[in-house]
């Protein structure tokens, strides 16, 4: 669970930075608040949430995103924005990986 969950932010990552972004932190944390990613693109702070599954059997992996973790979500950001004193703009993304045999499918 562990290993799939690194390799789908992983691949999370590689896809954000070749889309252009800078990565600024991964899995930073604030007490019980985590957030996967947190990157740069142009003038945007982007909090990332990564949601990774060997199949889509079950649904697509952003569906397991509920009204808790984006609470949570939302209170480690505001943490992050006041301890570097961002003036940013602010864009909550989900990223939805599926690994795939051939490799990941973000």
């Amino acid at each position: 669970h562990l290993e799939l969950g690194k390799r789908g932010e992983d691949a999370a990552c590689d896809f954000l930075t070749e889309l252009g972004y800078t990565i600024l932190e991964r899995n930073w944390k604030n007490k019980f608040e985590e957030i996967d990613i947190i990157a740069r693109d142009g003038d945007m702070l982007v909090i990332a949430e990564v949601k990774t599954r060997s199949s889509a059997s079950f649904g697509n992996p952003e569906l397991s995103v509920g009204l808790r973790k984006q609470r949570l979500l939302v209170n480690a950001a505001e943490a992050y924005i006041l301890r570097h004193n961002s003036n940013l703009e602010t864009r909550f993304d989900i990223l939805s990986v599926i690994m795939l045999p051939h490799g990941p499918k973000v």
